[in-house]
């Protein structure tokens, strides 16, 4: 019997499109979370639409330090061509508004709405009951009650703790059953998307360089170029 050989990878690039933004190599030796059939394993943290439509993630993470608005969600939806999780609340908006703001990102075709920390157990669980996309709840400290977070709706957990996310990573997991997911923010190195993927996370966020910074790279090259 012969061994099959390994296939190789075709890939295809237009002359114009081929300076996307890539996201980390170490990203994809993260499990992934499966959601309606579909893999998850990096999620590109921005709502700049010029990188959301130019990089090679898997999803978008849309989240903002304002109220979300349904003009901001139905944008972002829309021009991405990869499945959205937008924020709906959960610090400054909470209550029936999140409730609202959820509905609009389910009927506007998101894949999932992203409720931020300080929301209570109650508006989490009203939130859950009214779309039939996962709810995802950001956790920032140990202190979370992780358990009274699924078991009031969350599907996702999304850990956010800057340097100490690995560590808070490892101690969710030794406390749940390993088929809860978790998306992690992984930094901006290869090394430490490895160490929080290690620590039991199955998907990672990924901040990228601004457009500002990516157009000075660029301009630096046309003027080494003159």
């Amino acid at each position: 019997m012969t061994k099959s050989k390994k296939q190789p990878l075709p890939r295809y690039e237009s002359s114009l499109r081929h300076n996307i933004l890539k996201m980390p190599e170490a990203i994809y030796e993260a499990s992934g979370i499966v959601i309606n059939g579909r893999r998850i394993k990096s999620l590109v943290f921005t709502t700049d639409l010029a990188i959301i439509r130019n990089c090679d993630a898997d999803a978008v993470f849309a989240v903002y330090p304002f109220t979300p608005q349904q003009a901001i969600s139905e944008a972002i939806i829309k021009a991405a061509y990869i499945p959205v999780f937008c924020g709906v609340g959960g610090g400054t908006t909470r209550g029936v508004r999140t409730i609202g703001l959820a509905k609009d990102v389910e009927s506007q075709g998101g894949m999932g709405v992203i409720l931020n920390a300080p929301i209570t157990n109650l508006n989490l669980k009203a939130v859950a009951a009214a779309v039939d996309i996962p709810v995802v709840i950001t956790v920032t400290s140990a202190r979370t009650d992780v358990r009274a977070r699924l078991s009031s709706g969350a599907a996702i957990l999304n850990v956010a703790a800057a340097a100490d996310t690995p560590r808070l990573v490892a101690m969710i997991r030794e406390k749940l059953p390993p088929e809860v997911p978790i998306i992690a923010s992984g930094g901006n190195t290869n090394e430490n998307i490895r160490e929080t993927i290690r620590a039991g996370a199955n998907a990672i966020t990924y901040t990228p360089p601004s457009t500002g910074e990516l157009f000075k790279t660029m301009m630096a090259k046309y003027r080494d170029n003159e």
